[in-house]
Formats: C-alpha cells, structure tokens, sequence
C-alpha cells in the first residue's frame, strides 16, 4: 500500500503564502486523481484540492484563485501552493488519492498554522 509523506507546513501571517510537499513510498502515476485534504480542529476531514493524470485540477470553493495543486509522476510528488493564506486555512493538511470511499489509510499530514 502506498504511503504518503507530506511536508512544508508551519506558522505564517494572514496573507502569507506556503508550499507543501507530499511524497509517495511508490509509484502514482497509476492514480487518476490525487489530492490535498485537511482537517481543522473539531471538523471533518475535508478535500481542498484535486488533480488528474492528465493534469486537470479541481479546487474547493473555498481555495479557488488561492491555492494551486500540481504533481509529478515522474518523482511520486505532489504540490500544494496555498497563496493569501487566511486563518480559517488553519488545519493539518495531508495528501492522499481521490476515491470514493474516503481511503482508510493516512499519513501523519503536515500542521499549517495561519496566525498573526
């Protein structure tokens, strides 16, 4: 089962940008569709960012213009580029395949705080 190293979280002001790194113990260009998740205290985890092998991506509203995913099949490597970062973005993120049901597996995520 492939598991999933994220990074690149940490404290920043509102407004501030992050890039966060996920690494796959094995290949992921056979998953159509990989993506960031993240789970604030007291809430559910939920999807922010999606995108395809063929590199279409889909964004929760609440990211869209905000935030940008990408991959890169060729180093088992997914992206997060969150700019305008608001404290309502303040969650551990992680990244994971897009499948329905929600995989069972995860890994440790990555703390992203937003705070002045």
């Amino acid at each position: 089962q492939v598991q999933y190293v994220e990074s690149g979280g940490g404290l920043v002001q509102p407004g501030g940008s992050l890039r966060l790194s996920c690494v796959a113990s094995g290949s992921i260009s056979s998953i159509y569709a990989m993506g960031w998740y993240r789970q604030a205290p007291g809430k559910q985890r939920e999807l922010v960012a999606a995108i395809t092998t063929d590199d279409s991506a889909n964004y929760a509203d609440f990211v869209e213009g905000r935030f940008t995913i990408s991959r890169d099949d060729a180093k088992n490597y997914v992206y997060l580029q969150m700019n305008s970062l608001k404290p309502d973005d303040t969650a551990v993120y992680y990244c994971n395949r897009v499948a329905i049901p929600i995989p069972s597996h995860w890994g440790r995520g990555t703390q992203v705080t937003v705070s002045a």
